[in-house]
């Protein structure tokens, strides 16, 4: 069986989607459908990893700033398509440290942004736009995996993967452990990242109240992710409802995409 994480050194969060099993015995297929955090910083090394499954399609849900601060590497091997969820990133996963301090002095502020920013996901017109062109790029991508990242690869990404683990087909428990794998393959770094932080403050309460806001942001959530499947069963009765009125993704293509993505 394939690694789920992929070997790639200079990248965060890079994981496969292959092998999960869906309520009608299927399994998505491996090396083909890829989740991941950033490619601005890969090394040739990484880029050539991702060209010999190959990837063949590159999805970038980050916003333009964020591209224009950090563009993507792109394998040889792949088209890039920018697919926007905010016109500016509303995560914090690409803000300055002096930016997010002035927003994230009071206790249970990072958690309750994370909220804010799930519950927009499932309404604004560009997570719309974005979340429905991922789906014209899978059904169009007849040869090869694609890759959907944004900055962290657990947010924008872990939404898209979401809904798209969905329409395949792969059971709700299934789609909320491999969202919260996402805490799991990123704690050293985020914890490294975090201890530094806090050794270059001053060590008061505002400053423990800071850092836990910011481990808030830097992390996933099953009340994140709940709190936009929440709003998904209030406004439009389930995902399917979902994906097939508000997305616009019929059921004609929803087998399509199970055709392609399972076996």
């Amino acid at each position: 069986m394939p690694n789920r994480l992929l070997n790639i050194k200079d990248g965060h969060n890079f994981r496969d989607l292959g092998g999960y099993q869906t309520e009608d015995g299927r399994t998505v297929k491996w090396r083909q459908l890829l989740r991941t955090g950033s490619l601005a910083n890969l090394s040739d090394k990484d880029l050539n990893t991702l060209a010999q499954i190959p990837v063949t399609v590159d999805i970038d849900l980050r916003g333009q700033a964020e591209v224009q601060q950090m563009p993507d590497r792109v394998p040889e091997s792949a088209t890039y398509y920018h697919l926007p969820v905010f016109a500016e990133d509303e995560t914090d996963a690409s803000h300055s440290n002096e930016e997010i301090a002035k927003r994230m002095q009071d206790p249970g502020n990072g958690y309750r942004h994370m909220l804010t920013v799930y519950s927009r996901m499932v309404i604004i017109p560009s997570a719309k736009k974005a979340f429905r062109q991922l789906f014209d790029r899978l059904l169009a991508n007849s040869d090869g995996a694609t890759i959907f990242h944004c900055t962290a690869g657990k947010d924008r990404t872990g939404m898209a993967a979401f809904l798209v683990l969905s329409a395949l087909g792969v059971p709700r428990e299934t789609i909320l452990k491999d969202y919260l794998l996402s805490n799991e393959v990123t704690a050293d770094f985020r914890e490294g990242w975090l201890a530094q932080m806090k050794a270059t403050m001053p060590q008061t309460p505002a400053t423990d109240t800071l850092i836990n806001n910011r481990r808030d942001l830097a992390s996933v959530n099953a009340d994140y992710l709940g709190t936009a499947i929440t709003a998904i069963d209030d406004q439009y009765g389930d995902i399917q409802h979902y994906l097939r009125d508000y997305l616009g993704l019929s059921d004609d293509e929803q087998q399509q995409l199970r055709e392609r993505y399972l076996e």
